[in-house]
Formats: structure tokens, sequence, C-alpha cells
């Protein structure tokens, strides 16, 4: 069953995922709208529920970061009239309330989470107007019969926390379907930080390879995957657009660039024990610096 808006709509079976999609390799990680992971995730971030998985509260934080990085240019890209959406790792559902105001009348949105707390807040919180249904779905278990009578599959920041193989399953699953995908906020490792410190470098190559990191045995693509997935969507047929999309933090946004930097830092350190953590996340804090910090979106259309 699917909940819309709080009633039960029947016909939509609920699929429950027992894998990566709102587990600690959610369907969207801290980076996004499913922003729930083990602490170091895409972002770094470390608010979490107690449990290993990020919470609505910093979801609430970074949303309007993420609101005022996304290429808004790739939707002059869409083909014919969106309706129907499926969001992926949807969390909160804050992509759902930047996207669809953008989209034409009459919209559906289909949001997908493991999180049955975070899915309400999803359906309660899209605009006026918009129907909303929710569903259990691991991605990994995504299928054709999933996008019929999709115009969309859209995500935030859950690119980095899949496998290559992942990747071109989706881009398989999609190009099946011909279903648009937009992929926002993809992580590319990018960070520049003002004033410099010499130390940033080494936290920022102990980040990176703590997002390629192996967990359960699967390797996550971390930095590579806007590359990985423009890669694959090529190759599955798609015509694909990339366009950067980076954070732009700093003072003026204290809360969410002082906890964006201990996430970062901490998973640098857990990466490089070595590395003097305590000390630079002290400086960095003690007088936050300018931080741009590197994503990628990432529009694949099949004609």
């Amino acid at each position: 069953m699917t909940e819309v808006h709080g009633k039960i709509e029947s016909g939509t079976p609920l699929v429950t995922g027992e894998g990566r999609l709102g587990g600690p390799l959610a369907g969207a990680g801290p980076a996004g709208d499913g922003g729930r992971r083990e602490a170091g995730g895409a972002e770094g971030a470390t608010i979490s529920d107690g449990s290993g998985e990020f919470s609505a509260a910093w979801l609430s934080l970074r949303e309007p970061a993420d609101a005022a990085a996304r290429a808004l240019d790739l939707l002059d890209l869409l083909p014919g009239t969106v309706r129907t959406v499926r969001d992926l790792g949807c969390g909160t559902g804050s992509l759902g309330r930047w996207l669809s105001p953008r989209l034409g009348p009459g919209q559906h949105w289909i949001m997908t989470d493991r999180d049955p707390a975070l899915l309400s807040r999803a359906a309660s919180g899209m605009p006026e107007g918009v129907t909303v249904s929710t569903q259990r779905l691991d991605v990994a278990d995504l299928t054709p019969a999933d996008l019929a009578g999709a115009d969309l599959v859209t995500c935030s920041a859950l690119l980095d926390l899949l496998t290559t193989e992942e990747v071109e399953r989706l881009a398989g699953v999609c190009a099946e379907a011909r279903v648009p995908a937009l992929f926002t906020l993809s992580v590319t490792g990018e960070v520049q930080l003002a004033p410099h410190d010499p130390l940033d470098g080494e936290f920022e190559a102990a980040f990176n390879a703590h997002q390629r990191r192996v967990v359960d045995g699967r390797r996550l693509l971390g930095p590579d995957a806007p590359e990985a997935a423009a890669e694959a969507f090529t190759k599955a047929g798609a015509t694909v657009t990339v366009r950067p999309s980076p954070w732009r933090l700093g003072p003026a946004m204290p809360a969410l660039t002082a906890e964006w930097l201990r996430g970062w830092v901490g998973a640098a350190a857990e990466e490089r024990p070595d590395l003097p953590a305590g000390d630079y996340l002290e400086r960095r804090l003690a007088a936050l610096p300018d931080a741009s910090v590197g994503h990628r979106d990432v529009l694949a259309i099949f004609e």
C-alpha cells in the first residue's frame, strides 16, 4: 500500500528494502534529501538520530544551501511535460519543494525512502496542489516496471553512495523505461576554503579517500560518481548534460558551515588518524572560512 497525504491509497505494494536506500548507504546521503548515512558522508554531516542515521534536523539545516546550489538551467532541457516524478531517497522532500514549483500543474510525486517518519514529512511538506504517494524501496531493487508512467526520475546526492555497477544498473533501468533522470548535488570532492590553511589539501584528500571506501564489500563511488553516472547513461543511450552545483558556505551560514566542517574533518580523521584533526578543526571553527564545496548535477535524456 502507498500512503497519500495521510490516507491509504490501494493498488501499490509496499516494497521494503533491506539495503542501501534509507540505511547508512542511503538513497541520498547527507548531501541531499535522503541524508542519512554514516558520519562522514558526502558532506560529512554529524547530526545523527543516535542510530547511525541522519536526522531531519540536518536535512532542514542544509536545505537552503541545496536550493541555492542546484543547476536551474537544466530544467529548461527537460523533455515534454513532467507530471509524475519518482524521487529516490527523498528524505524530508526538500528536492520536491524546490523542483515542483518549477514544473507544470497536475504533478504527482512518488517519494521513495526507507524511513517512515521522513516519508511522512515529505508527503505533508509538498506545495498545495501536488499529490504525493510514499513507498519504501531499495534503489538496488528499482525496476523498469517501477517507472511505468513516470515522466522523470530524480534524487539529490544519491550517486556517491553507489558503486559503479549499481549506477550502471540504474542507467539501464531508466533506459529500458525511457524515463529521463535528473540527479542533483553529487559531490565532486573539490573543496576550496578561504582563508587558506596549509592542511586544507591533506584533509580534502583524506576525506575523498574515505568517500571511496569499501563498505560491506561495496566500493563506493564517492567523488567519482558524477563522471561515472555521465559515462553509464551515455553508454545506455542517453544524451547527458552536466552542470556544476557547488555549495557556497561561510560565516553567513554559521550553523551549516560549522556542522559541515565537523563532519568533513571527522571523516578525514577516520581515514588518516595521524592528521591533527582537533587543532585544525578548532582553528576553522574559531573563524569560519568561506567554503566552496563541489557538486555536479547530471541530466540524462533518452530520445
